[in-house]
């Protein structure tokens, strides 16, 4: 009878370690350092700044400040007692709809010496000369500038509308600030140094925080 007792610990041990197992995981969570933005952030972990907003209880001004633990992933708990009305009301309404690339004008963000090539990371890679212009490729309003993101260099990202961003990286300087609205052509920066140590832009466009198809956004032709 003993072995049977023993057998039947085994089980109800194992049985609590698969509700365990089964358990809701908490959320990945992060803590905002100098020169970070809610953009940024979002940028980094591959997610929609909108919703990094709204699991955190973020306002619309989408202000954080330094030490601020924040979640990157939604989680079954109530959200922080930090949302607020205005927070809530903006979650309750009906969300617009994707932009399009018909919907805004769009041109080439620098001159192509070359066709572009494409990348792992879902941008293009556009060489050229170092200090050649790097132009916004549609208007819209600046949203972070900085060497905050690895991999990227100095970075320059700039939001058209709700639910895109563009972003252009490894310049060798920045000509525009965060809140800077921009418009269509408009120099932001210069080329420098790409890997392999080459002149190069790499240029991406996000929608709702993924990465989608340049090349469907910009002309055919310079």
């Amino acid at each position: 009878m003993r072995w049977q007792r023993s057998i039947g610990s085994i089980g109800l041990c194992c049985l609590i370690a698969g509700c365990a197992d089964r358990a809701p995981q908490e959320p990945a969570l992060y803590v905002v350092k100098p020169q970070d933005t809610l953009y940024s952030i979002a940028w980094r972990s591959g997610v929609d700044f909108h919703d990094l907003a709204r699991w955190n209880g973020i306002g619309p001004d989408f202000h954080i400040a330094i030490g601020q633990v924040l979640k990157l992933s939604p989680s079954q708990r109530a959200p922080p007692l930090a949302a607020n009305r205005k927070s809530e009301s903006r979650d309750n309404a009906k969300p617009s709809a994707p932009a399009s690339p018909s919907s805004l004008a769009w041109a080439w963000p620098t001159d192509r010496l070359s066709a572009p090539q494409p990348s792992l990371s879902g941008g293009i890679i556009l060489q050229g000369r170092e200090g050649q212009d790097i132009r916004a490729a549609s208007s819209g309003r600046v949203v972070y500038t900085g060497t905050g993101i690895r991999g990227y260099g100095n970075l320059i990202i700039i939001k058209h509308g709700e639910n895109l961003l563009s972003a252009y990286a490894h310049n060798r300087d920045s000509m525009v600030h965060e809140g800077q609205e921009v418009t269509l052509g408009q120099i932001i920066g210069h080329m420098g140094e790409g890997a392999p140590q080459k002149p190069a832009l790499y240029f991406e466009i996000r929608r709702n925080g993924k990465p989608v198809d340049p090349l469907a956004f910009l002309p055919s032709s310079r």
